[in-house]
């Protein structure tokens, strides 16, 4: 039996947590460290089977335990360090998205990645989904050219709105949860995305003068598909209507209908974020005296996995990805490209343009 690969997980917050308790219970891994600068590494290690060693640098944890992996789940300004300085001691990586905080971070991941011959899987959660994959396969049989619309508004309080703010020091929410939805729209369209334009709006003090936590942006595709996605996050959010997740085509319209997800005082609740529940498909199909022939359908999607079970699934996709050597380079890629026009929409807030993708 092949021993299993050393993991060392810097990063404890909520999304650390979890990957933590995916590696726990997987044989095929073992955890050689739990890294944070603050105390969530032992609340974390409180929750764990195992009674793993704490560190509070990364780079002491990653001298002391040598791991074959590590898992990052820090603030996105800190991922290109700590990707690097791990890929240069030859470990495989988990990251969480955003692959960096800057396009030209990413880039030298990547390369970084293809040099020293390790594998670099970037945490996005949605590709794992089953309800989501569905989703995609459905809004495809549309037709062409697709309407997208998507947002994810959160009103975030006590602890989120410490992690949010936190996060707003590099990111602006439609690039941070953007990517996610970015991605969907082009595995949805599987077309070249040739311009963006965004607007945002800066509701609070607590957060830096140059940056916004309210921001909506605008896709268009060179098959004529548009899509928009909006995203706000803090204690002045509004909670109506923060779960649209809908598209139409020439064909119809298929939509998540998450009613318990969707409902008040679930906007800040991780859980909530992937779940679907059920999935309503409508045929646009109608007859001589324009009433439709058929009825929407339901598509059930019950038995879908949690948050936690989705961070199990992804860990299980990294495990494979290391030991059947897959290539990762349009995983990549795909992570690159997201980002890219994440980017280019913050820039679209910021100087008030219309910003053409190269």
């Amino acid at each position: 039996m092949n021993s299993p690969l050393k993991i060392l997980v810097i990063g404890c917050g909520n999304m650390g947590a979890s990957h933590a308790a995916a590696y726990d219970k997987m044989p095929e891994f073992e955890i050689c460290g739990l890294v944070s600068r603050g105390s969530s590494k032992e609340k974390l290690n409180q929750k764990l089977i195992g009674n793993y060693p704490l560190f509070d640098d990364y780079q002491k944890a990653l001298t002391e335990t040598k791991p074959d992996a590590v898992c990052i789940s820090t603030y996105p300004d800190t991922h290109e360090e700590i990707a690097i300085r791990s890929l240069e001691q030859g470990c495989h990586i988990f990251i969480e998205k955003p692959l960096s905080d800057t396009i030209a971070g990413s880039e030298r991941i990547i390369q970084k990645a293809k040099e020293s011959n390790k594998k670099v899987v970037v945490g996005y959660i949605l590709r794992h989904h089953p309800s989501w994959i569905r989703f995609i396969e459905e809004a495809q049989k549309l037709g062409k050219p697709l309407v997208m619309r998507m947002n994810l508004n959160q009103q975030s309080h006590g602890v989120m709105w410490d992690v949010h703010r936190s996060l707003m020091k590099s990111l602006s929410p439609i690039v941070d949860c953007g990517v996610h939805y970015i991605d969907v729209m082009c595995q949805m369209t599987r077309s070249k995305p040739v311009t963006v334009s965004a607007i945002g709006a800066r509701l609070t003090e607590d957060i830096a003068p140059d940056n916004y936590n309210y921001g909506q942006l605008q896709i268009r595709f060179e098959d004529g598909s548009v899509g928009w996605y909006e995203a706000g996050w803090g204690p002045m959010v509004s909670e109506i209507a923060f779960f649209i997740k809908d598209v139409f085509g020439p064909k119809g319209a298929v939509s998540i209908v998450a009613k318990d997800a969707g409902g008040s005082g679930k906007s800040d609740d991780v859980d909530s974020h992937t779940k679907t529940e059920s999935i309503r498909v409508h045929h646009a199909e109608i007859d001589s005296k324009n009433h439709f022939t058929k009825a929407d359908e339901w598509i059930d999607m019950k038995d879908e996995p949690g948050h936690q079970e989705l961070c199990d699934r992804e860990q299980a996709y990294f495990l494979k990805a290391i030991k059947e050597n897959i290539d990762l380079t349009d995983h990549l890629a795909d992570a690159l490209n997201s980002l890219k026009i994440a980017f280019a929409c913050d820039e679209s807030v910021k100087t008030g343009k219309i910003i053409t993708l190269q």
